[in-house]
């Protein structure tokens, strides 16, 4: 091969220049300390590195995001189950204190409104919100679980009127203490003489009646405000249309035995059960009882057993207008359908698949890991239910109750003092009779106010046992979210370790590598001076 000075130039110079690209390289590699400036210095590690950051930055989002998030509003769970927990063990003390018999009806008055404040402040801890967000409300993190004063006080947008559907079995009816105290009632030392108070102790009647015991009261004064109660079996539902066919039991004054009627109030309508001999059933609006007599209770139990046992289901539904600050919103908890008060065309219906699939939780869940989830939050249902303020409603009307018949009994014995017994026998005798019936109604009363205390202690352990569920299953998911954090953060070090490993240079290596070439770069151009000093021209 022939080779002219010019081929030596042009080599030369290529070979200066390659050497000034690897003196640029190796400069780039030493001031941003990556083996990379474009895929294609090297294709094989750019797409590792592409994956190793995607790695990266997913483990950084799940570790730094994610998981604090998720880990502050377990705490903020926790914080609110603490305060509840609180809440019903100082309600099971103070129940344990109202159990006491020799309790006048102020000591009890006393008691009984401590633990109505103590039921306030248990469901004003469900409003507990998180960045704005109620955290035992489900999906609508943006809805208190109660009416606020603010909702009860606009007038400009009334809170709709619901008509909720219950779903219950039949271990929801309990038993309820009814003392018919007969005309002993507004009794005073002004009218005891009369004679439209004569009473006698043997009148004195008193008898546990069947209820039912509605999750809201104040239900009256409401048009079309018909109670259903309706029976659903379980072969009733129809896969295909996802639709139950429920058996109607009872209606509002349905042809079949029994029929519920509407009572005016709750005096008359437990009167009334209290006497009855037949299949009775009794709706009370004021107070959201529904009351059935023995013969009814049979009735409908029997029915219950022929769908299939205790556990068949039962559906109560009434309609609710009237909403007070503090009542809880029946979305949270029932299948129901609001309309509009302003325009009865706006309707919206919620949890209308609890009548078909069945009622499910509302989970809320952070991705904290790869195909990793943790359900951050405990419902309203959970904790939160409707009992707490109805057992309150009983306490309070049973302490009505004795401190009416403690004033009776009272006013009957200054009565009874001051008669003289030669002078006035009959009306003695009248009056004696009256304190008789008296005492033996109040001994009723005090009774069931005892056994209601005494009751009251086993349903805040009852709620408190629920309660512990929720902390253990909320502490639960907290002790699993830290064991992933702490796998995170494992994780997370070795991808960034890979990833170094992978972009990163050996900056020793390469300032080695960049001192020999600028060597070989001053080497080169000392040679190429000297090849170059000689032409063709020095032989002419």
């Amino acid at each position: 091969m022939r080779m002219t000075n010019k081929i030596m130039q042009n080599n030369s110079l290529y070979n200066i220049n390659n050497n000034k690209v690897l003196q640029d390289k190796l400069s780039t590699q030493m001031s941003t300390q990556k083996k990379l400036t474009r895929p294609s210095d090297d294709p094989v590690v750019a797409i590792r590195a592409l994956r190793l950051r995607t790695s990266v930055s997913e483990l950084t989002q799940y570790q730094e995001k994610n998981s604090p998030d998720a880990n502050s509003w377990l705490k903020v769970t926790a914080g609110g189950l603490g305060t509840v927990t609180d809440i019903l063990t100082q309600l099971s003390t103070n129940a344990n204190k109202g159990s006491n018999k020799d309790l006048t009806a102020d000591d009890l008055d006393i008691i009984v409104e401590n633990m109505k404040l103590l039921a306030d402040e248990f469901y004003s801890t469900g409003n507990l919100d998180y960045a704005g967000r109620y955290v035992f409300t489900g999906y609508r993190t943006n809805t208190p679980m109660q009416f606020t004063a603010s909702d009860v006080a606009d007038q400009k947008n009334p809170i709709p009127s619901y008509r909720i559907t219950e779903q219950t079995t039949i271990s929801s009816f309990d038993m309820v203490n009814y003392t018919n105290i007969g005309t002993l009632d507004g009794l005073s030392e002004y009218n005891y003489a009369d004679g439209t108070h004569d009473e006698v102790e043997t009148a004195i009647t008193n008898k546990d009646i069947h209820r039912v015991r509605l999750a809201y009261d104040n239900l009256s004064g409401v048009a079309g405000n018909v109670p259903t109660i309706e029976i659903v079996k379980k072969v009733d539902y129809d896969p295909a249309t996802q639709v139950y066919t429920p058996d109607i039991a009872l209606t509002l004054n349905d042809t079949s035995t029994p029929s519920i009627e509407i009572a005016s109030s709750a005096e008359e309508a437990y009167k009334a059960i209290a006497a009855a001999t037949d299949a009775k059933v009794m709706y009370i609006p004021d107070t959201g009882e529904i009351l059935f007599s023995d013969a009814a209770y049979e009735a409908f139990d029997t029915a219950i057993q022929g769908a299939n046992g205790a556990d068949t289901e039962i559906r109560i539904g009434y309609t609710k207008s009237e909403w007070n600050n503090g009542d809880l919103r029946p979305e949270h908890y029932f299948a129901c359908t609001s309309t509009d008060k302003l325009d009865p065309t706006k309707t919206v219906a919620y949890n209308a698949e609890y009548l078909t699939s069945g009622k499910e939780k509302q989970v809320i869940a952070y991705d904290v890991g790869y195909n990793q989830t943790i359900e951050v939050n405990t419902t309203a249902d959970e904790v939160f239910t409707h009992n707490l303020k109805r057992d309150m409603d009983d306490l309070e009307n049973a302490l009505a109750a004795l401190k009416n018949i403690e004033v009776i009994k009272e006013s009957l014995k200054g009565i009874v003092k001051g008669i003289d017994k030669d002078a006035k026998p009959a009306e003695y005798e009248s009056a004696k009779n009256q304190l008789d019936a008296a005492n033996k109604s109040y001994e009723y009363i005090r009774q069931n106010m005892h056994e209601l205390m005494g009751g009251a202690i086993t349903k805040m352990h009852t709620y408190l046992d629920v309660t512990n569920v929720a902390v253990t299953d909320n502490g639960t998911r907290s002790s699993r979210l830290e064991l992933i954090s702490n796998r995170l953060t494992d994780q997370k070090t070795t991808f960034k370790t890979l990833q170094s490993e992978n972009e990163d240079v050996d900056i020793a290596d390469v300032a080695v590598n960049l001192t020999s070439a600028e060597l070989t770069y001053e080497s080169s151009l000392m040679a190429t001076s000297k090849i170059m000093q000689t032409t063709l021209m020095n032989y002419i």
